[in-house]
């Protein structure tokens, strides 16, 4: 007797095709129960780099299925899930972060869909004890005993007394203060120099630096809390202070962080043996509105990372294995807007004129022809007798817009920007460098700024405008250029650019030198190479020894890999 199945099996058609059916629904579950589960597994990390790290540092998680985007996904470390702001690119099996101001000791997860990777151990560099003395009393932490005066404006002098600062500032010694808005509170990813905002060297502001004694002047953007000071050894006790002005408010309310990336070329060498091609590719600037800026990726290892404000590559005979040689470097730089209200009226003339930042900023320099005649003589005219710099900045602005027509395509780079006085036309470089030129010949302190506009499909396009400096109140912003009606397609949200651009900046603004950098020659006989017109305001990109017969360079525009 035939069984049941093979009876149906043999008489009926349909039978046989709902089993074959069967048969292959079968075969596809398997499948995916084999297949999809090793594509979809748990994470695993291998490795993390490094292991001992301070906030703000960036560290690296390799291992596997990680997924090739973060979605809902996230890193937790030492009990702590990170908040976006701190995921600087995630891939399958690579995620880069930078660890947050408040980052504790303890295990490293990846966490996805999946599941919950196996862990891997952190320590927090700052938490690790410091060795103390024989005596077993004093550390080499810096610590702040007192500060004067108490209640101060910015720009002018504070003394702070304590001990082990060191008797020279470090390279990596600062004094920070609280932005105005506040410090993030949440701890969302984000390192001392992106919370806080530190004093700068390019405005002058330390005075005098001793092992018990600093004497510094309040930056730009600050705002009353609190205060320390951070050395190689660690940071400084926190202090209290309150910062007053009666000119007005500067506000930072939108933040974007962008990825950035640099890259020249260099081929067709024909170098001798000890010969020797330098590269300077201008790093992002520090300001109030830029906090945080740090350099994640380059190729091939710079012999200096940031000196006299640039990424410094050299290339000798030995190096030159190919055709081309390329070089690249990626920034991660958080922006912030700017939003001024000035009481105008309460603006007074410059009185510490004795001050570095008033002397070099009035001055004329190789790129602000403040001092030639033509100028000088055009900025009596505009301002006639008012002395209230603030008006006086808002004349010159008005006097440009109405009599001066903005080309929106660059000029040849042989035209002197002064052409503009006569032509009555000129490009967005032009409008800028006249700008600041006329506020320095009226003894406004102001500054040539160079960089990129960014739109939100990230595309970018080579950019110049302006800060001029109020005492007692710090730097405001001024475009003339997108104020004149500069084509960039992102700046549907503002209604009057007349009227914002004068004190208001947008987060579209990255800026890559903040004034003129003069950069000399390491030998007399060598020869250099100026790039005119592009996002950095500096004398020297490119510098070759005499023994170089030639080469081909080609620079990029800076190109933007991310917003967040």
């Amino acid at each position: 007797m035939s069984f049941p199945f093979l009876y149906y099996a043999r008489k009926y058609p349909l039978f046989r095709v709902a089993c074959y059916g069967s048969l292959l629904l079968l075969a596809v579950v398997i499948s995916a129960l084999f297949f999809g589960g090793s594509a979809d597994k748990e994470p695993e990390v291998n490795s993390i780099s490094p292991q001992i790290g301070s906030p703000g540092s960036v560290m690296t998680i390799r291992g596997s299925g990680f997924g090739n985007e973060r979605d809902t996904s996230f890193v937790e470390i030492g009990g702590s899930s990170l908040t976006s702001s701190s995921y600087l690119s995630w891939s399958s099996n690579e995620i880069k972060i930078q660890l947050p101001a408040n980052v504790q000791d303890g295990l490293v997860y990846v966490v996805t869909k999946r599941g919950r990777s196996q862990p891997e151990v952190f320590a927090n560099k700052n938490n690790i004890p410091i060795a103390v003395t024989q005596m077993g009393v004093q550390t080499a932490l810096p610590v702040i005993e007192s500060e004067s005066p108490q209640k101060i404006a910015v720009g002018q002098v504070l003394t702070i007394t304590g001990s082990n600062f060191g008797s020279i500032r470090g390279e990596n010694s600062f004094v920070y203060f609280t932005p105005s808005g506040g410090v993030n509170k949440n701890g969302d990813g984000e390192d001392v120099d992106s919370n806080y905002i530190r004093a700068l060297e390019q405005d002058f502001d330390y005075e005098f630096w001793s092992n018990t004694e600093i004497r510094v002047r309040i930056p730009d953007g600050v705002a009353t809390g609190s205060f320390f000071v951070k050395t190689d050894k660690g940071m400084s006790n926190q202090r209290n202070l309150t910062v007053t002005t009666t000119l007005g408010k500067k506000e930072f309310p939108e933040k974007r962080v962008y990825l950035v990336q640099l890259s020249a070329d260099i081929s067709d060498v024909n170098m001798g043996a000890n010969s020797l091609i330098t590269l300077r590719v201008p790093r992002p600037q520090p300001s109030a509105r830029q906090r945080g800026i740090t350099m994640t990726e380059f190729n091939p290892q710079p012999i200096f990372q940031d000196y006299n404000k640039a990424v410094i590559h050299q290339l000798n005979s030995s190096q030159i294995t190919q055709e081309k040689t390329g070089f690249s470097q990626t920034f991660v730089i958080p922006v912030h807007s700017v939003k001024t209200n000035i009481q105008a009226d309460k603006v007074q003339k410059f009185s510490d004129t004795n001050r570095l930042l008033y002397k070099v900023y009035t001055s004329p320099d190789s790129c602000i022809p403040s001092g030639e005649e033509v100028l000088l003589q055009l900025a009596k005219t505009i301002v006639g007798k008012e002395t209230n710099p603030y008006k006086q900045a808002r004349l010159i602005y008005n006097y440009m817009l109405e009599n001066y027509h903005l080309l929106n395509q660059l000029q040849p780079k042989d035209i002197s920007s002064t052409s503009l006085v006569t032509s009555l036309q000129g490009d967005a470089y032009d409008f800028a460098i006249i700008f600041t030129a006329l506020c320095r010949a009226t003894g406004i302190p102001a500054l040539p700024i160079s960089g990129i506009l960014v739109d939100n499909a990230k595309n970018g396009q080579n950019h110049w405008w302006t800060e001029i400096y109020l005492e007692n109140f710090g730097w405001i912003p001024v475009d003339i250029a997108l104020a004149a009606g500069l084509d960039f397609n992102q700046l549907g949200e503002i209604e009057n650019p007349r009227e914002f651009y004068f004190g208001n900046l947008d987060v579209h603004h990255i800026a890559f030198s903040r004034g003129w950098n003069e950069i000399h020659p390491t030998i007399i006989t060598n020869k250099t190479v100026y790039r005119p017109k592009t996002y950095g305001l500096q004398s020297i990109w490119e510098e070759t020894t005499t023994g170089t017969i030639n080469y081909s360079s080609f620079w990029s525009d800076p190109v933007v890999l991310g917003i967040y």
